[in-house]
């Protein structure tokens, strides 16, 4: 397909979106519009705006490059994510989330936590990491857009990456929550149907079956290239030996940071506070759970699986035709996918992208404009939220240039890193706003800087793959982390710093009280 033809569709996609984002700006009335969408939403856009939001350009690109690196372990995530993100989010996080922003009129998660706390300095500090520390993740999300718009239009990088920051921030900026809303659920189905056409069409191209598919990605396990068997990988059917530094990385970094830090993402749990009803809630199990099983399920089985797909047509492994892993899925796409099918996966990943850089700027922006800096007040009707879209501003020229300072391979990565940290810093907190009527105002400030704190001491001084880019201990120490000592230097931080943070808030309250 020729590029003309590919910028006609993308035309067709972007004109769509516009449409969508104009309609979220004309049912903009108020405050509450743009920040919680009128606290109105139906089970439907909530579910998709939530699955949406969830899976990124980093799941799809960065994950799916890693699974097709390191094997399929990286399943686990997936049944992970739709436990832990959905069912015990929706059911045990979701529904009392709603009730709380209900009873305090809380319209951002910094102010949620602030109001249950009767503290000012515990909404400022959420505000203040959210602002800070989310747009690590926004940039490997911007990251792994560019990337593919890179390899499928053959233009230069730096162009790739502020046409895609550009696109997102127009409607962000004018029409709030509900054009993200209204957006989120029209790139939902693109995803959805992308990534089972991506299943269907791989077998046909490929001329097995399931099982004799994974019968061969079994039967080539010694192909393992020889430094990633020193790590501990063992084939791409088979987890990691236990104890290796492989093993740590797929389990403590992203198995466990990114499912649990899931119950601790911002842009996530604002996602409840704009839904009508606890059904409404309970509606959005099934959709939530079918798109992560379509989404991310698809991408991880079929990552380790184009190692058999370059070792037919190329007599190389996905590792050895790319060695960034970030480039793996897009170069797979580009080469063994029908033609028009390249524009499809393409507006999959636009899609995916633009929904979670979307509510990414939208709470970025929030927590700035609505709770560190003091509200504007509404003295005529286009004046509201002048102060959250000065945040998003500020929040998308700083995921900008921080996506300039990732290096490759980084898009899992980072993602894990900041969902780690949300686990580790907002989840004891959020959790006990929810469930301990005796978590006060004390223990929440320990558990938020206690696991903060924590996490970034463990990043700059004992996780050597954060520590040694660092460097910081290295100039200080002469060594790249404290403790040169397997495996120590290879367990993620949210480790320490959650059962830390849990510890503090405990602690905390319940030593306030006594005194």
């Amino acid at each position: 397909m020729s590029t003309a033809s590919l910028s006609f569709i993308v035309i067709i996609y972007l004109f769509i979106v516009a449409i969508l984002g104009y309609m979220g700006y004309r049912g903009t009335k108020n405050s509450s519009d743009f920040l919680l969408g009128g606290r109105n939403v139906n089970s439907f856009l909530m579910a998709f705006t939530y699955g949406a939001t969830f899976i990124s350009t980093s799941a799809i690109v960065g994950f799916g490059g890693f699974s097709a690196a390191f094997g399929m372990g990286i399943q686990w995530l997936c049944m992970l994510n739709m436990l832990m993100g959905v069912i015990i989010a929706f059911i045990f996080f979701g529904k009392r989330t709603r009730r709380l922003g209900v009873k305090y009129d809380a319209k951002t998660f910094s102010q949620l936590l602030g109001l249950h706390y009767q503290s000012r300095h515990v909404k400022i500090f959420v505000a203040t990491l959210i602002f800070i520390g989310m747009p690590i993740y926004a940039a490997v999300v911007m990251k792994g857009g560019a990337v593919f718009i890179e390899e499928i239009f053959k233009i230069d990088y730096n162009i790739a990456l502020l046409i895609f920051t550009l696109i997102v921030a127009a409607y962000v900026i004018s029409g709030g929550i509900k054009s993200v809303l209204y957006t989120d659920a029209f790139q939902g189905i693109i995803m959805i149907v992308s990534m089972a056409l991506l299943f269907v069409f791989f077998y046909r191209i490929m001329g097995f079956s399931f099982t004799e598919g994974n019968r061969q990605l079994t039967a080539i396990a010694d192909m393992v290239p020889e430094k990633f068997r020193a790590l501990g990988v063992r084939g791409w059917t088979a987890m990691p030996a236990f104890n290796s530094p492989q093993w740590y990385t797929l389990v403590t970094s992203l198995i466990l940071g990114v499912g649990i830090g899931c119950l601790a993402q911002p842009q996530l749990a604002v996602r409840f506070m704009m839904v009508k009803s606890d059904k409404q809630i309970s509606r959005g199990i099934l959709i939530g759970c079918v798109f992560i099983f379509f989404t991310v399920g698809t991408i991880y089985h079929i990552g380790p699986l184009t190692n058999l797909y370059f070792l037919k047509y190329f007599g190389k492994l996905s590792i050895e035709m790319s060695p960034d892993i970030d480039k793996i899925i897009p170069l797979f796409i580009n080469n063994a996918m029908p033609v028009w099918f390249s524009a499809v996966f393409m507006l999959c990943l636009l899609s995916a992208g633009m929904s979670t850089l979307s509510s990414q700027f939208h709470t970025m922006g929030a927590a700035l404009g609505a709770d560190i800096i003091p509200e504007i007040k509404e003295k005529r009707k286009k004046r509201f939220s002048l102060g959250v879209r000065f945040g998003i501003i500020c929040s998308l020229l700083i995921s900008y240039v921080v996506c300039y300072t990732l290096s490759a391979s980084i898009i899992a990565r980072g993602t894990a890193l900041f969902m780690g940290i949300c686990a580790a810093t907002f989840l004891p907190t959020y959790f006990c706003s929810l469930y301990w009527k005796k978590a006060n105002k004390t223990g929440a400030l320990a558990s938020l800087w206690t696991g903060a704190l924590a996490s970034i001491f463990c990043m700059v001084f004992l996780h050597r793959a954060e520590a040694a880019p660092i460097g910081l201990c290295k100039a200080l120490f002469g060594r790249d982390v404290l403790i040169d000592v397997f495996p120590w230097y290879a367990i993620d931080p949210i480790v320490f710093a959650l059962p830390l943070s849990v510890a503090a808030i405990i602690i905390g309250s319940l030593w306030s009280q006594k005194k």
